[in-house]
């Protein structure tokens, strides 16, 4: 079936109204949860194969985040999807007003591949939950778990309602070349404006998940042991090859050898003996030899080493680093973290302002004020104070960057307002009809008016 009929065909069963019943969007969203557990074992290995992905690591940042953002939709929807009364003005007497979430209708969602199953995943079930159908364009660059998610939403749901469309740059421009009702799209910021632009042409709605360079602040007053630690996980979980990964540290000068060696602890902890085969690798070729072509920015005080064979780069600190070095210049998306030092906090949020609007940023102090101004004088699509990346991991929050990093959020119940339209609705008596808003005008109806508006 081409893209154009696919299309056709899902409009044509929007149309329909089979996806507005709130019964109809939990047995969907009820199928993708049993489908989900069904497909485990084909995740593991698809995820293996692709970036090297141990069963612990895939589970918790892929599987299991997924399965946590279907209960939720599962357990709040029906109070989601009920009109909300809302006060009605005495000037529109005797009447009653009502919001009333409406599905979009088609859903496009384009996702990345270095978290192939969430980022394809985590959006449908908002698009599914707000009443949606959807196509989902999975990455090339996860062909095997391309494949898997493919197979699965094929497994339990027909094309006219969800569809996946596997493919590279044709497929992704011939599905940009259609009508959308909204717009999903994850990934770099420069393939964002190209999604952006598209949807221009339609007036489509989108949402850009992209990312960008997220800093770290250490300040002399932090834990340095659990800081290295939570750091070290979020740098090496998924190789850094993550959208909120710790792009770089702004760390007090005083501190910073201290620093690094609890880093190395941390690192030695996570691999004993040097052991890093669980560890994932990068996704492809290409993106090696670019974070490859990074370590030269600095001198490498941790790891530095590579291997070619499997796409392998060791976790790496690289210390004097100039701002202007290459890896300062663009999102690392690799297991290297450059280190720069500071004297005073004005400098290093001057140096964050100073640079386009990180997803994420990550402060580490144990002193509130500290935390406070820097939160306040610095502007991110979210934040953790000590601690890294487990912001997006929540239901209750909305996930989402700003400026260059990115607009809109999404995971919850911010997921089902994304892909809903609000809208706002009078429902007018017929019993009154006051006279007063009818022609002709009179200096006498305009003074009612005035006394009523004061």
């Amino acid at each position: 079936m081409s893209i154009e009929d696919l299309v056709a065909k899902q409009r044509t069963f929007y149309n329909a109204g089979a996806t507005r019943s709130v019964e109809f969007r939990l047995d969907a969203l009820k199928r993708l949860k049993t489908g989900l557990k069904q497909f485990e074992d084909n995740f593991f290995q698809a995820l293996k194969a692709d970036l090297n992905k141990h069963k612990m690591e895939t589970y918790m940042t892929e599987i299991g985040m997924v399965l946590e953002e279907l209960n939720f939709h599962i357990k709040h929807i029906r109070r989601w999807t009920r009109p909300k009364r809302v006060p009605t003005p005495l000037a529109q007497f005797h009447g009653k007003s009502f919001i009333l979430p409406e599905p979009y209708g088609l859903v496009l969602i384009i996702a990345p591949w270095n978290y192939p199953v969430q980022l394809c995943l985590t959006p449908l079930i908002g698009a599914i939950s707000a009443g949606n159908c959807a196509i989902i364009k999975p990455s090339a660059y996860a062909p095997a778990a391309s494949r898997a998610i493919a197979e699965l939403i094929k497994s339990i749901y027909p094309p006219e309602y969800i569809a996946v469309v596997e493919g590279g740059r044709k497929e992704n421009s011939a599905l940009l070349d259609q009508k959308f009702d909204y717009i999903f799209f994850t990934g770099s910021p420069a393939v964002g404006r190209i999604v952006m632009e598209a949807a221009s042409k339609h007036l489509t709605p989108v949402t850009l998940e992209l990312g960008g360079k997220s800093p770290v602040i250490i300040d002399k007053t932090a834990d340095l042991k659990p800081a290295a630690r939570r750091i070290a996980f979020g740098k090496t979980i998924n190789a850094g090859q993550t959208c909120v990964a710790p792009d770089y540290i702004l760390i007090h000068k005083d501190i910073r050898d201290d620093f690094i060696g609890h880093f190395r602890t941390a690192l030695e902890e996570f691999f004993p003996d040097g052991d890093m085969k669980n560890m994932p690798v990068i996704i492809n070729e290409k993106h090696f030899e670019r974070v490859c072509g990074l370590l030269g920015s600095g001198k490498a005080v941790i790891g530095g080493n590579t291997d070619t064979s499997r796409r392998f780069i060791e976790p790496t600190v690289l210390v004097d680093v100039s701002p202007d070095s290459p890896v300062m210049q663009e999102e690392i998306f690799g297991p290297v973290l450059p280190v720069l030092t500071y004297r005073q906090l004005e400098e290093a949020i001057g140096f964050i302002n100073s640079r386009p609007k990180p997803l994420a940023l990550y402060i580490f102090t144990n002193d509130k004020h500290t935390a406070e101004t820097v939160l306040n004088r610095t502007s991110s699509g979210g934040a953790c104070w000590n601690d890294t990346i487990i912001h997006i991991a929540s239901t209750r929050m909305g996930f989402g960057g700003v400026g260059e990093s990115g607009m809109g959020s999404y995971h919850g119940k911010h997921s089902f307002d994304t892909f809903t339209h609000y809208k706002s609705v009078v429902k007018k008596s017929n019993f009154i009809d006051l006279p007063i808003r009818y022609h002709p005008y009179t200096n006498r109806k305009l003074s009612i008016i005035r006394r009523f508006m004061k």
